[in-house]
């Protein structure tokens, strides 16, 4: 028996892998007609001390993510998936979505991309490695 959703998750961030991830979770959402979330989280802790402490380049940061994140909507609308909502997230992006994004919009699928590291987490970025051990439902890394 093949498994449906009716809500999936997403992250992007613009690396090769999170756009293979968008794109699989665009495909699993037609297959299901199930409705599609997708977050990027606003890193604070790649912000130095002084542009952490200007609203005026944090605000302009977000609205830049924000604007960017609806482009990832517009192409999964275009793609034929009937329902898509984007969202922000500020913080640590595995953790965030483990603990803030997954309880807000209860998804049934987490889909992210494993970036390609060297040394020991080459294969499993830490972040992926993270949201699979903690996130509480399915999860596909993709690669």
């Amino acid at each position: 028996m093949a498994t449906t959703f009716k809500r999936i998750l997403v992250g992007v961030d613009d690396s090769a892998d999170a756009l293979l991830a968008f794109d699989y979770a665009i495909h699993q959402a037609i297959k299901d007609d199930a409705e599609l979330i997708i977050v990027s989280v606003l890193e604070n802790d790649e912000m130095n001390i002084y542009q952490a402490l200007s609203s005026d380049y944090i605000h302009g940061e977000r609205g830049d993510l924000e604007q960017h994140v609806q482009k990832y909507r517009q192409q999964a609308v275009d793609a034929g998936v009937a329902n898509v909502r984007a969202m922000i997230a500020e913080g640590e992006p595995g953790e965030t979505i483990v603990k803030d994004v997954i309880p807000h919009v209860e998804p049934d699928l987490l889909v992210i991309g494993s970036l390609a590291k060297k040394g020991v987490s080459r294969h499993f970025g830490s972040q992926a490695a993270y949201m699979a051990k903690y996130a509480p439902i399915s999860v596909m890394v993709v690669r």
